[in-house]
């Protein structure tokens, strides 16, 4: 039984139940628009879930990246100091605030990456500075007349020559950010030296605080969980082993042009530090980056070579995979012994006679491409136990059906040749980064124990993938 009630003007319908209580009916409009908001109010709790996990992961993973942050939470207290307390703003002026604009604009994730912005923006700042109270005192002493001609002329010029000097690939790599401040830095002295009359003083005090915020920056990031650039250019050739899960590691390598460039600039800057020494060679790493950028596209082409629908005949398959996976074990090895030389900086002992395993293994596999290449003129005949996986009639292949069947095995053993001799050319360039950068030599009783306890892994994801061809 339904009844209607009318309590304080409205309507409400309710509903007799079985057990003899009633029952509310909301309306249906009503009840949707409730649906709606607990959907939207539950995906945005979600959402920041999601996020807070991911913010987390990244902080486990990487704690030098949370160490960072504090870093600068610390910089920017500190030089907030100069503002807060009397004496110290007293002191500065009130281009307090240009302190902390420093450390903001500054303050990067390596120790090269700031000591590059310090040094760009203190000089950029210095030589602006320099110039545009330079060009006030000349244009001040041309009269009223001349003297916006004169400031509005040099604005141009001078930025003008700084803009294309951005241009020019030598001063981008180091300078751009310099020549980036001195426009600002000029721009401004200029500007505002028309209407300021203690032109100097602004520009000494400006210089000053910007002088405070780059040390600050330089020394909390070098006294405090240091992260050098040259280090980082070491660990980015590292022997990442779960890079090599079945061929993805190439992926990473791809596009890591502007990241090398990048650190090896920041390298640049950095003093001395660990084993890197004042004109450390960094340009070679950016010759082995290309390098293994080059191997990385063959193994691209590689990649999709394996994952093509067109397949080899499986006693063909079998034949080849030894050759295949050998050449494929003493390529890994090598690249591995490569990693380690330059992590370790140690010249390594064994990687010429690794060399030539992989010379031998790329002539063993010419010979029986040779081999398949005068057999496909003529029809084949496998081996006894091979004819239920052979196509054709009897235990015979015709020649046309063999020649569009082992394309896929030729292209894939061209590829790993390819591969193989990208490998010799990046040891070569390994080993002239071992020369210029004098690394050390490695002892006769780590070679021999080394050499004694390390066995070839055959059993790599690299080789399993390669038996699935």
């Amino acid at each position: 039984m339904v009844k209607e009630s009318e309590p304080c003007g409205g309507v409400e319908w309710r509903i007799n139940m079985a057990d003899g209580t009633t029952k509310v009916l909301v309306p249906e409009s009503q009840s949707k628009v409730c649906r709606i908001l607990h959907r939207l109010f539950t995906g945005f709790i979600s959402k920041i879930w999601g996020f807070m996990q991911r913010a987390w992961k990244i902080g486990v993973n990487e704690p030098k990246k949370f160490m960072h942050c504090v870093k600068v939470g610390m910089a920017l207290s500190l030089v907030s100091l100069f503002y807060y307390m009397r004496p110290l703003y007293d002191g500065v002026g009130g281009n307090a605030m240009w302190a902390v604009m420093t450390v903001v604009v500054v303050f990067e994730y390596t120790i090269g990456a700031t000591l590059c912005k310090c040094v760009n923006r203190a000089i950029g700042t210095f030589l602006a500075g320099a110039l545009g109270v330079g060009v006030h005192w000349i244009a001040s002493q041309s009269g009223e007349k001349f003297e916006p001609i004169i400031l509005q002329g040099s604005v141009f010029l001078l930025a003008a020559a700084a803009t294309f000097s951005r241009f020019i690939p030598s001063i981008k790599a180091r300078f751009d950010y310099g020549a980036m401040i001195f426009i600002l830095t000029f721009s401004l002295v200029s500007v505002s030296g028309y209407r300021v009359e203690k032109l100097f003083e602004l520009a000494h005090h400006r210089l000053s605080t910007i002088a405070i915020g780059t040390s600050i920056c330089i020394l909390i990031t070098m006294l405090f969980c240091p992260v050098w650039a040259g280090r980082s250019v070491a660990e980015y050739f590292r022997n990442d082993e779960a890079s090599n899960k079945v061929l993805q590691g190439y992926k990473c390598v791809l596009n890591s042009k502007a990241t090398e460039e990048s650190l090896a600039n920041f390298a640049r800057w950095e003093p001395t530090h660990g084993s890197f020494n004042f004109g450390h060679p960094w340009k070679e790493y950016l010759k082995i980056g290309a390098s293994l950028r080059s191997i990385a596209y063959c193994i691209e082409a590689l990649n999709g070579s394996i994952n093509s629908d067109t397949k080899a005949p499986d006693f063909l398959k079998k034949h080849f995979s030894n050759y295949c996976i050998k050449l494929t074990a003493n390529s890994s090895a090598v690249l591995k012994e490569l990693a380690v030389i330059i992590t370790t900086m140690t010249k390594s002992s064994k990687i010429d006679l690794m060399i030539e395993e992989i010379s031998n293994g790329v002539k063993e596999l010419q010979n029986a491409l040779e081999s398949l290449s005068k057999q496909s003129i003529a029809p084949i005949v496998p081996k006894p136990g091979d004819s239920d996986n052979c196509p054709g009639e009897g235990n015979e292949i015709p020649a046309v059906v063999t020649l569009v069947e082992i394309v896929p095995l030729v292209t894939l053993s061209a590829l790993l040749m390819e591969i193989a001799a990208r490998i010799e050319r990046t040891a070569k360039t390994v080993n002239g980064l071992a020369d210029k950068a004098e690394f050390r030599v490695e002892s006769a009783e780590k070679s021999k124990k080394s050499q004694n306890g390390k066995v070839l892994n055959q059993g790599d994801e690299t080789m399993m993938t390669l038996q699935k061809v």
